[in-house]
């Protein structure tokens, strides 16, 4: 499942970033790492983007970033 499949609400750990060149890295320093346990908080009106929490703080990621981290579900 990606974390764009994710329902508001639920929580999910971080598996696997299948991203690859800037975007992996801008997704690695944000915090997106494997292990890491993200909650899914709420999502714009028209879908985009996801607002998240990880590692104490908020973040907002659009869907095209969401669907290349996989997570598996708490």
């Amino acid at each position: 499942m990606t974390l764009k499949e994710l329902k508001i609400g639920r929580y999910g750990t971080v598996e696997k970033v299948t991203a690859q060149g800037m975007l992996r890295r801008r997704l690695f320093d944000l915090g997106i790492t494997p292990g890491t346990e993200i909650y899914l908080r709420k999502v714009a009106p028209l879908g985009d983007p996801l607002e998240i929490t990880l590692r104490g703080y908020e973040l907002s990621i659009r869907k095209s970033e969401a669907d290349n981290i996989i997570i598996k579900t708490i």
